[in-house]
């Protein structure tokens, strides 16, 4: 039936799949056909039983084969194909639950213009494929266990001297490690506020954590963000009317906007939550990426009055899942606390991958590359937009994201996203990342996938079509 290699650096469990797998897909096994007992391929084969039960249970797991108790293993019938998910297809609405439930499929016949993370061969998989085999080789007893809640040691003594170079002072009982910078705001969340209250936001801002801060059955307003950081005027005039519990902002590379923060409007920020008595939490899941001369709200003002979050999915890989919060003690604990309620520890495996990957001497260069080609694909993205007839909002100084207008208010975004697919385009409507989902005529871009000529040529027809109406 088969032929076997036995001097092969083939594995023989591999090449007696491989062997069956290609006549059942060439049809020379037909569905409903037995095949031979695992006993008797293995003596014919002079191989052990050991191996052929392997091959089999792989040929069940991809679907070659069913395996019929008591009586043995038969080719299968061949799977329907099933159609692939396509968003906005049919009633689909891009809404602000659809942008929660879809922005990370893959869908490689959509060029997905306004996702937020970076392409994979952007990230530090090098570095992350060098750190796994460093770990394997080490004692395996280190995998076994949960971890610390507040976890891994080193890492957060890794973390502790990179907020130093950045001014953050913070010492590793103030550093707690959470499954992505989504789980530290949403402890942070719980910690800080009660059902009912009043929080601050950036508006436009990062949608998923609005939506998460509505299911603890917050109160959000939005801060409406300028060039230079939030609105200091409507920030103080909003604190003194709502007495908000905390503000949640971000001073470098703001998502969507990609904005900075001025020095000058972090100090007013800061003197307004002393003024008005309300917690400033600082998401900053782009630090490594930020240019020259950035300023961090944790930097001015002890951690207590702010309290400082931040990730390496945008440096290193989204699949890690290892973010942080840098807090003051007390806090730390009660984080700590609600941490070991909803999942007793994050994982540690991931943290030492982490840990591993920043104190390699390669993490460095791969941050400035990776800063380099961010701001190489800024140029370009935004000399496209500009040349379609968008609006910049800014020229961003680094990161992924640019936010650009159709030019005048009144344009359904929504329905531009809705065309922009029978285009094989996705966009990020810019009325999702405002917590009040009021209508804008702004869109999100990602310059990691936005550089293509079939969306300037879609967005220079939409900008026509929004000056005719």
């Amino acid at each position: 039936m088969i032929t076997l290699q036995p001097d092969s650096a083939t594995p023989l469990v591999r090449q007696v799949f491989e062997a069956l797998a290609a006549l059942i897909d060439k049809g020379s096994l037909r569905p409903g056909t037995r095949l031979p007992s695992v006993r008797g391929l293995a003596r014919e084969q002079g191989i052990s039983t050991m191996t052929v039960t392997h091959a089999y249970q792989r040929l069940v797991a991809e679907a070659y084969v069913e395996a019929r108790r008591g009586s043995g293993y038969y080719v299968a019938a061949p799977a329907k194909a099933q159609p692939r998910h396509r968003p906005f297809v049919g009633r689909t609405q891009v809404d602000s639950l659809w942008l929660i439930q879809r922005v990370f499929e893959d869908d490689s016949a959509l060029l997905n213009a306004g996702c937020g993370w970076l392409p994979p061969d952007w990230l530090h998989l090098e570095g992350v494929r060098q750190a796994l085999a460093s770990l394997a080789r080490k004692s395996p007893a280190g995998l076994a266990h949960y971890g610390t809640a507040h976890g891994y040691l080193p890492l957060r003594q890794q973390i502790q001297t990179q907020l130093a170079a950045r001014g953050v002072q913070a010492n590793p009982h103030q550093l707690v490690l959470t499954h992505g910078a989504t789980q530290a705001l949403a402890l942070l969340g719980r910690c800080l506020l009660q059902p009912r209250d009043t929080v601050l936001v950036d508006s436009p801002g990062a949608t998923n954590f609005f939506a998460a801060l509505r299911a603890m059955d917050l109160r959000l307003i939005g801060v409406e963000r300028r060039l230079d950081g939030p609105d200091v005027q409507a920030l103080a005039t909003l604190a003194q009317r709502h007495r908000p519990k905390a503000f949640f902002t971000t001073t470098t590379l703001h998502n969507p906007t990609g904005s900075q923060c001025s020095p000058a409007v972090a100090a007013q920020v800061l003197r307004l939550a002393e003024q008005h008595d309300f917690h400033v939490v600082e998401n900053e899941v782009m630090a490594g990426l930020e240019p020259p001369g950035s300023v961090n709200l944790a930097a001015l003002a002890p951690l207590g009055r702010v309290s400082y979050v931040g990730s390496f999915s945008k440096t290193i890989t989204p699949s890690l899942r290892v973010g942080f919060a840098a807090v003051s003690e007390d806090l730390a604990e009660k984080l700590v606390y609600q941490k070991m309620l909803g999942s007793l520890t994050s994982s540690e495996l991931t943290e030492k991958l982490v840990h591993t990957v920043l104190v390699d001497g390669h993490y460095r260069s791969h941050l400035a590359r990776l800063g380099e080609r961010l701001a190489q694909a800024q140029r370009q993205v935004c000399d496209g937009l500009e040349a379609a007839g968008m609006q910049l909002f800014t020229r961003p100084q680094g990161g992924p994201f640019v936010w650009a207008g159709l030019g005048r208010d009144g344009v359904d975004v929504q329905a531009v996203a809705q065309r922009a697919v029978a285009e094989g385009l996705m966009l990020a409507p810019g009325n999702l990342f405002r917590p009040d989902l009021k209508p804008t005529p702004w869109l999100r871009f990602n310059v990691a996938y936005a550089h293509d000529p079939r969306l300037y040529r879609f967005l220079s027809l939409e900008v026509k079509r929004a000056a005719r109406h």
